[in-house]
């Protein structure tokens, strides 16, 4: 584990006993949060996306904020659905995001998560697909947003124009040249990861998987990852690619911690979700000591790049630092993990 950074779902909304998060407060406390692990060391902050839920839906005016107000946080998305977006549009924000952060942007897209409405892309004007879930539009999107920051022409410019007539396919603008090898694709399965793979993009492997080989879950991750790597060395990509994991993982270190995650360990689950078998990761709770040993023996964590901790936000900036530097603290050196501030 070289690198590791949070996963936020970014959910809002009532929060019991009288109390309530708003988007506002999830916002800017997501802010905070970003700014105070920048200053710990902590290599990333990436964010969930979900439509038609209380949760965050719209990541390019959050990162470009937490661009601005961090000096070396990676910031990027775990992941965008593809399916609702237009590609042209989001290749544009993604540069300028990209811009602002000089560099910083991990991009995270995928045909997205299971939805809270019935095929919701379609509300957004994405329609005629011939997939059960959409996959085909979002394997479309992608390609052109590909070739839109790969800085390919798109449209035919005009001679006539008074804003400085020009010719040829122009380009979609602002540009960022490094941003294609910043781009993450999320692979629930090892056909999306080999595909992945071939089209020369990062690797997002989920904590559900939509296959079940009767394997650990953390053996079938890693299977993921190898096979993802092979379809990267054969397809003749330069250079090694990243690969990135998530997991539910709290060190417990003070009374207030056990209370909300003692007895919360539980092991793989096996479930179907979206039509298909599904593989379930488990949740890690315990002792600093305790968590080491069982990080270390598992299998996708040792080969994956980058580690981001899945994290309750709705706890508040507070709490959910103390977690983070505990485990910047006390279990991330064990894996691998050095602080850039040591």
């Amino acid at each position: 584990m070289q690198r590791f950074g949070t996963l936020s779902f970014g959910h809002y909304g009532p929060l019991g006993g009288g109390r309530s998060l708003s988007a506002g407060n999830s916002l800017h406390q997501a802010i905070d949060l970003a700014q105070g692990m920048d200053e710990l060391g902590v290599d990333g902050a990436y964010f969930r996306v979900h439509h038609f839920a209380r949760q965050q839906a719209s990541p390019m005016p959050l990162l470009a904020a937490i661009a601005a107000r961090t000096k070396r946080i990676e910031v990027g998305t775990g992941v965008i659905d593809m399916r609702y977006e237009n590609p042209l549009y989001l290749a544009e924000e993604a540069a300028a995001v990209d811009l602002i952060s000089d560099g910083r942007l991990a991009l995270g897209v995928s045909r997205g998560s299971p939805e809270t409405v019935v095929r919701g892309y379609e509300a957004f004007g994405y329609t005629g697909s011939q997939d059960p879930r959409g996959a085909d539009i979002a394997r479309e999107h992608f390609s052109t947003f590909l070739r839109a920051i790969e800085g390919e022409g798109i449209a035919e410019g005009d001679p006539r124009s008074p804003f400085g007539g020009a010719t040829g396919l122009q380009r979609i603008e602002p540009h960022s040249p490094g941003l294609r090898s910043r781009i993450w694709w999320g692979a629930g399965n090892s056909e999306t990861a080999e595909w992945a793979g071939r089209m020369g993009v990062n690797l997002m492997s989920s904590t559900l998987l939509t296959e079940d080989k009767g394997l650990p879950f953390d053996e079938l991750q890693a299977q993921q990852i190898d096979a993802f790597r092979a379809a990267w060395r054969e397809a003749g990509h330069p250079g090694e690619p990243r690969t990135s994991i998530s997991r539910s993982i709290f060190p417990i270190t003070t009374t207030e911690e056990e209370m909300y995650f003692g007895g919360r360990q539980d092991g793989d689950q096996v479930g179907i979700i979206d039509g298909m078998r599904s593989t379930f990761g488990k949740t890690y709770a315990a002792a600093p000591d305790v968590l080491v040993q069982q990080l270390l023996d598992d299998a996708a964590i040792r080969t994956a790049d980058t580690l981001m901790l899945t994290i309750p936000s709705q706890l508040g900036v507070e709490f959910n630092l103390r977690v983070v530097e505990s485990f910047a603290k006390y279990v991330a050196p064990a894996l691998g993990w050095k602080n850039p501030h040591v």
